[in-house]
């Protein structure tokens, strides 16, 4: 029983009509190979999905441009004149803008003025005045910017300088002990001290045996 005859439609469903996209393309390409390899045709084959997916055969003894170009000499349709003149078009516009564009710079930096009129030469003037107030104040916007970054570093700079002297008269206030003897001169004292003000002498009574055997002669305890 043979199958029934396919109307030849739009498939509305997307799922089923990528499926047969995809079964078809496999049977063309596959008949296009069958057209090289049996009758020797140059056979070029260019498909584009629904979703923009490319795909293409070409027989292995030539390629797609080759072929183009037959199909151009052979039915005298030349494919790339109007994309050429659109190309050259767009091209005389860019090299056009480009001309304006140098000629407007030598005229900002003094150059090329004698072919200006005063109405040119005038706004010359007004666009060089605006450019100018943009630049300074962008010049004092960094200027202010580095002052307060400046006044910050002094600042956290004060504030360590600060907590170092209060750290310093913290070390002052602190009483600093030493052994000292019966002579007089305060001088002898054994303490470690940085030159401060609040510094205690003890004196060792002769009473304790053991420091006798240490060689202290008559000594007395006593806070100076």
């Amino acid at each position: 029983m043979g199958r029934g005859k396919i109307e030849i439609k739009k498939i509305e469903n997307t799922t089923n009509r990528q499926v047969t996209y995809s079964k078809r393309r496999t049977g063309i390409m596959k008949k296009a190979n069958e057209l090289t390899v049996l009758c020797d045709a140059e056979v070029s084959l260019i498909m584009f999905s629904s979703t923009g997916k490319l795909s293409e055969y070409c027989s292995p003894s030539t390629d797609t441009k080759r072929i183009v170009d037959r199909y151009e000499k052979v039915s005298g349709i030349n494919l790339w004149s109007a994309q050429y003149e659109k190309m050259h078009r767009t091209l005389n516009h860019l090299k056009e803008i480009n001309s304006n564009l140098r000629k407007e710079i030598r005229n900002r930096i003094g150059e090329d003025l004698d072919g200006l009129d005063i109405n040119e030469l005038r706004g010359l003037e007004q666009n060089l005045d605006e450019t100018l107030k943009i630049v300074r104040q962008r010049k004092y916007h960094v200027i202010s910017t580095q002052t307060e970054t400046y006044k910050k570093k002094l600042k956290n700079s004060y504030e360590a300088h600060k907590g170092l002297l209060r750290e310093m008269e913290m070390n002052d206030e602190q009483p600093i002990y030493g052994f000292a003897n019966d002579d007089p001169n305060y001088e002898n004292v054994i303490a470690v001290t940085n030159g401060g003000d609040h510094v205690y002498e003890y004196r060792v009574q002769p009473s304790q045996p053991n420091l006798h055997r240490m060689g202290y002669d008559s000594h007395d305890l006593r806070l100076a």
